[in-house]
């Protein structure tokens, strides 16, 4: 998902006596094996992960690990291991999330599984500096978003990212990794951006797989960067990991003239996070969802409700194995145009 395989594969790479087996990019080839052997009318990152699994088993992996959690992504891991034996595939698929909790236990028994010299304190040391690799992450990201659609030379905050998570893989404390931080940080601060005062912003929602993984939406944010329009995405890692409960808490009680219950999965926060790019005078929302994703289907019609009461623009972008990405980029152009002319 996205750059996130660095700091996953630097803490198994530091903490497990084990073979890590790089899984390749997601392609269109993927999708097309994930597709082939999903059931229809499941949400795409079903397919997307499935296929992802097809690819790292063909290239010999006996173990697989997935981060499983609420909605139905809950129950990927048991129908994705029974499709995969099916196939005829031999390994041990080990869900580390059951039911959207942790089980801190529960995960020790499983590492130990895998690796029985496995080493707690040490598993522990590299743990905390993977959690502060996947935040400075997420910091830099945010920049990022705010301003690459301004950068004067092109592909020099892209360049530079790649430097720096170089970088972060090589670290062996937090010390030289909070340097490494603060360093690039500077670095990208100095790259020269022709930015106006009042340009063009837009914020991105929806369900996170489709928000987190570029190659799923098409690459979105790149797009939106070639209009010259600042961006802005909640969801990352962090915030799964760290604020889903405290923004879901924060939505039912900032945005309960919207609703009254908790929704699925981040349909709660996707009303906050409306509400709150309404009341900062944005230029458009775009809503990103993988096709057939029951609740973000259902929070909808609450979407449209709140960005009419806050004269916003929203328009909603599905994506499946068979969505046309000519289809979606006329959709964005059409969009910009119409902000444009809007503001104008």
């Amino acid at each position: 998902m996205a750059n996130y395989y660095i700091p996953a594969y630097y803490l198994i790479s530091k903490t497990l006596n084990v073979e890590i087996i790089k899984t390749p990019f997601i392609t269109f080839k993927t999708i097309e094996i994930g597709n082939k052997y999903s059931p229809e009318f499941i949400c795409t990152p079903f397919k997307y992960t499935l296929g992802s699994f097809i690819e790292a088993l063909d290239m010999g992996a006996n173990v697989l690990i997935q981060f499983g959690g609420g909605c139905r992504y809950g129950y990927y891991s048991e129908l994705q291991k029974q499709i995969l034996k099916d196939l005829g595939y031999k390994f041990e698929l080990y869900n580390l999330v059951t039911a959207g909790k942790t089980d801190i236990k529960r995960i020790y028994k499983i590492i130990k599984k895998i690796d029985k010299n496995f080493n707690l304190f040490k598993g522990l040391y590299y743990l905390f500096i993977t959690y502060k690799m996947i935040k400075y992450m997420d910091k830099i990201d945010d920049y990022i978003r705010r301003n690459v659609g301004f950068e004067v030379e092109k592909n020099s905050f892209n360049n530079l990212l790649k430097e720096m998570l170089e970088k972060f893989s090589l670290v062996n404390n937090p010390i030289s990794l909070c340097y490494l931080y603060h360093k690039y940080f500077k670095k990208f601060k100095k790259i020269k951006i022709n930015k106006p005062n009042n340009c063009l912003k837009v914020g991105l929602i929806g369900e996170l797989y489709t928000l987190m993984e570029p190659f799923s939406n098409y690459y979105i944010e790149k797009e939106l960067a070639k209009f010259n329009i600042e961006i802005k995405r909640f969801t990352n890692v962090n915030y799964l990991l760290f604020s889903n409960k405290k923004t879901t808490n924060k939505a039912l009680k900032k945005a309960k003239k919207y609703m009254k219950y908790k929704m699925c999965a981040d349909a709660s926060s996707n009303v906050y996070w409306t509400k709150y790019l309404g009341q900062k005078k944005y230029d458009g929302i775009i809503h990103i969802k993988s096709s057939f994703c029951t609740p973000e289907i259902s929070v909808m019609p609450i979407l449209n409700k709140v960005a009419n009461d806050y004269n916003i623009p929203l328009i909603f972008l599905s994506f499946d194995a068979n969505t046309s990405e000519v289809g979606i980029k006329t959709r964005l152009e059409a969009f910009h145009d119409m902000i444009e002319m809007r503001r104008k």
